[in-house]
């Protein structure tokens, strides 16, 4: 048997379960892959220059269907914590961002940029504005510790706005929609979780009323954009640092999460975890991507180490990840348990890694090492 023929079945599975379109709305994405968001700090002043295009057209031609953008700052005093990281507000950042939509478009990729609030977990002083006080649900850091101010209703109101307004700029700059950050302790997701949302108002309580923040983003963005173009949400049960945290210890719980939001406009939900193939509740293989889908009824985009062997920490304790297989994957994609799949540190280490994948050349897929990390090309 040749190295060919070898190579053959695999090739044809990714090609049979990968390279099929997916369509929500208005967005067609050329296959099943997508690109996850990952914070590059390599936007001066917020703005995303001719760097940034290039480092994601260069995946796009590496065959990746759906670009989702490093997480973006909307428009709040509060909502950013690096000068770097970029922004998607401004004029100048907004000229940035159309160069970014064109460069991929050119490609034959799909984008969607991540609109992001860091909440409490901003620091102190920092940049873009030192001046402006971490704020959250309860005045509380995901230690439990106090830290910046509860929002009053006013703040709320601005952040739902600065959400809206930012959605609605996407869909005029080109995007082919929008991600909503609900994950990771970040704002969004520390009003959903009980360890930092201990609020006594309309915002808090139950897990249905925790949910009602993320609703009322959702439903301003949907109603700020046009009926083709798509909301993501990405939400994940663990926080930076509490890694084993649940928003919903059961089916029945995460049903009372999921259904305010897809009742608000959400079209797909991308569920983060650090191993794409570990089950999340008992008696069931489902990842969380496939319980999200079973119960809401909306596709859904898996995450958490595809293509490695290993998880994603390792990369931050120097060590790097071997090039794993996809078996698994498509296994499960195959069965339609989720509909896309999110690769992260893998198009770090081979932007083509899509391509690689698709045409069943694993072994020719670069591997992941820390030292990339340092560059992000």
């Amino acid at each position: 048997m040749t190295d060919v023929d070898a190579a053959r079945p695999d090739a044809v599975r990714a090609t049979e379960a990968l390279s099929r379109p997916f369509s929500v709305r208005g967005l067609t994405s050329r296959n099943r892959i997508a690109m996850a968001p990952m914070t590059r700090e390599f936007s001066p002043g917020g703005i995303p220059g001719q760097d940034v295009a290039e480092y994601y057209a260069r995946r796009a031609a590496g065959g990746v269907g759906l670009i989702i953008t490093e997480g973006t700052y909307v428009d709040h005093d509060s909502a950013g914590t690096s000068d770097r990281v970029p922004r998607f507000h401004g004029a100048d950042a907004f000229a940035g961002w159309a160069g970014v939509v064109d460069s991929v478009h050119r490609e034959g990729g799909a984008i969607i940029p991540q609109l992001w609030h860091v909440g409490v977990t901003r620091a102190e002083g920092a940049p873009p504005v030192t001046g402006a006080e971490p704020v959250g649900p309860s005045g509380v850091s995901l230690t439990g510790e106090p830290k910046g101010r509860p929002m009053t209703q006013q703040d709320l109101d601005d952040v739902i706005a600065a959400f809206a307004d930012a959605a609605a700029a996407a869909e005029r700059l080109g995007f082919d929609g929008v991600e909503l950050h609900g994950a990771h302790g970040y704002l969004v997701d520390q009003f959903l979780w009980a360890g930092t949302n201990h609020r006594t108002d309309a915002y808090g309580g139950d897990i249905a009323a925790r949910t009602r923040f993320a609703a009322e983003i959702v439903a301003a963005c949907r109603a700020a954009v046009s009926d083709s173009f798509p909301l993501f949400f990405r939400m994940s049960q663990w926080k930076m640092g509490a890694y084993d945290a649940k928003l919903a210890q059961s089916p029945e719980e995460l049903d009372t999460l999921l259904t305010p939001l897809a009742e608000a406009g959400v079209d797909v939900f991308h569920a983060s975890t650090r191993r794409y193939w570990l089950p999340e509740f008992d008696d069931s293989d489902l990842n969380l991507a496939g319980w999200v889908k079973k119960i809401s009824g909306r596709p859904a985009v898996t995450v958490g180490s595809v293509g490695l062997d290993g998880e994603f920490f390792q990369a931050f304790q120097g060590k790097g990840s071997p090039v794993a297989g996809i078996e698994q994957l498509l296994e499960r994609i195959e069965r339609d348990e989720f509909d896309m799949v999110a690769v992260g540190r893998a198009l770090i280490a081979d932007p083509e890694w899509a391509a690689k994948t698709l045409a069943g050349r694993t072994g020719d897929i670069d591997p992941f090492s820390a030292e990339m990390l340092k560059s992000l090309r």
